[in-house]
């Protein structure tokens, strides 16, 4: 990540209506090497917390390969709360120059869920580094590149994003399905399984029971009957790879709120 992005983005929560000051969270943007071991720390025990299976030296090793981290905090007590790790992969398809930001591990505790501030500070984060690259090298496309064993975070694309895929509406273009071959088999390598789109990782960390099950309640919406029926193993850990274009152009009106609402 350009050095030029990290490190502008500070933000707090806004303060709702009848909302307690200990659920406000303060957000930062920070290089990978300048996460301090007090933080590292804390992140793992967020991670465990959530996630089963996950070891410290897997950890470690994930986001070594990270360029940035998002940390939210507690804006009362300063205690970190929730993160993201992300990451660029560059790639020539089709003739195409492309650069796709993959998002790493990444978990907000329960207290604080419903909270936007970290869909606010990555997409403005990550749409500033793709703008800027589109400015320095015209004719790059961005995409946003990550893999889901939770319904939570792959309901992020219908919600925020026009165009995305696997798509419920839609059979995925074959461009776009060799865009996201190519990614996921540079980054998983036979880990990727193209024929079905999954990801299975050896030593995959599923989430906990009670984290975000599919229940029938929840299958009522087709996009979550839609996330189970594309990756049946989620439960242990399967993950499915998803992708997006980052631009203005391909975000619904909720996404446009996010991208341009102060932080």
């Amino acid at each position: 990540m350009n050095s030029s992005t990290i490190g502008q983005l500070t933000s707090t929560s806004p303060r709702c209506e009848g909302a307690e000051p200990r659920r406000r969270l303060a957000g930062s943007v920070v290089a990978r090497a300048c996460v301090s071991r007090g933080d590292r720390d804390e992140m793992y025990r967020l991670l465990r917390r959530y996630f089963c299976g996950t070891d410290r030296r897997r950890f470690e090793a994930d986001l070594q390969e990270k360029e940035a981290v998002i940390l939210l905090r507690d804006a009362e007590s300063g205690q970190l709360q929730g993160f993201t790790t992300f990451m660029r992969i560059a790639a020539s398809i089709d003739r195409q120059e492309i650069v796709a930001f993959f998002s790493g591990d990444t978990i907000v505790d329960r207290e604080y869920w419903g909270e936007t501030l970290l869909s606010r500070t990555w997409s403005q984060t990550v749409f500033a580094e793709a703008e800027r690259i589109g400015a320095q090298r015209p004719g790059v496309k961005a995409y946003w590149f990550l893999i889901c064993s939770g319904y939570r975070t792959w309901r992020f694309l219908p919600v925020f994003f026009r165009e995305f895929y696997p798509n419920p509406d839609e059979s995925t273009p074959p461009h776009m399905q060799r865009v996201l071959d190519t990614l996921a088999t540079t980054k998983f390598g036979d880990q990727y399984v193209a024929a079905t789109g999954v990801v299975r990782l050896r030593g995959a960390t599923p989430l906990r029971r009670g984290v975000a099950d599919v229940t029938s309640e929840r299958l009522r919406d087709p996009h979550v009957a839609f996330f189970k029926r594309m990756n049946p193993g989620h439960t242990r850990g399967d993950e499915l790879a998803c992708i997006t274009e980052i631009s203005r152009h391909n975000l619904t009106r909720a996404g446009q709120r996010m991208v341009s609402s102060p932080l």
